[in-house]
């Protein structure tokens, strides 16, 4: 299928110490190979390996990301790819099923809203109404430590900022997912996406259905 990649760009002057935030994307490989990430963006790997991840994302068919940066310095990301092949998520390959597999903002922007203005950004335009696009939000992964949140309030505040594109909490039985209690499935199925697609990712959502 056809994996619309649409450009859009918009800046902003969050506070006059500080120089113009860009909020831009799909960028492509090219364009990321020319930054550098801040050093504060290390949650899921060094900064210097994430960028490479980054620009390896944005060169696959559906791969994207979608950047905050000040001048060349990425201070913020989003990435949407297909899900990892060891994941239940990737069985049936479905072409129209697409994961929100990371977003990070550097320490001291975190007061800006880029978080979602990055996603915002991302659905821009309906060119992510022909898939079905999930995220799974694992406590682990969130930064309790500097946010000075709890495990329910970090919740709290991923599930305000899904829902500000639409995606919405979803069962499952995924036992990593249901390992924890705060861990969750936020879906969003685009308006184009045939019912065959929502009846296979259903049945990719639960494995023992007579649970539930």
């Amino acid at each position: 299928m056809q994996h619309d990649k649409l450009y859009h760009k918009y800046s902003f002057l969050p506070a006059p110490e500080r120089l113009e935030i860009v909020v831009e994307g799909p960028v492509t490989p090219e364009s990321l190979s020319g930054l550098t990430m801040h050093a504060q963006l290390d949650a899921f790997r060094r900064p210097k390996e994430q960028h490479e991840a980054l620009v390896e994302i944005a060169g696959l068919p559906e791969g994207r990301i979608i950047l905050a940066r000040e001048g060349s310095t990425i201070v913020g990301y989003v990435t949407f790819h297909y899900p990892d092949e060891i994941e239940r998520w990737s069985e049936g390959k479905m072409e129209d099923l697409i994961e929100l597999g990371a977003i990070e903002v550097a320490d001291e922007y975190r007061d800006l809203g880029l978080g979602k203005k990055l996603i915002k950004l991302a659905f821009f335009k309906e060119q992510m109404e022909n898939v079905i696009c999930f995220t799974t939000e694992y406590y682990w992964h969130w930064d309790l430590e500097n946010s000075g949140l709890n495990v329910w309030d970090y919740r709290k505040m991923m599930e305000k900022l899904m829902k500000s594109v639409d995606m919405v909490w979803f069962a499952t039985d995924d036992p990593e997912i249901c390992s924890h209690p705060a861990n969750c499935l936020m879906v969003r199925i685009g308006k184009k996406v045939p019912l065959a697609s929502v009846e296979q990712f259903d049945r990719i959502r639960f494995h023992q259905r007579f649970m539930y």
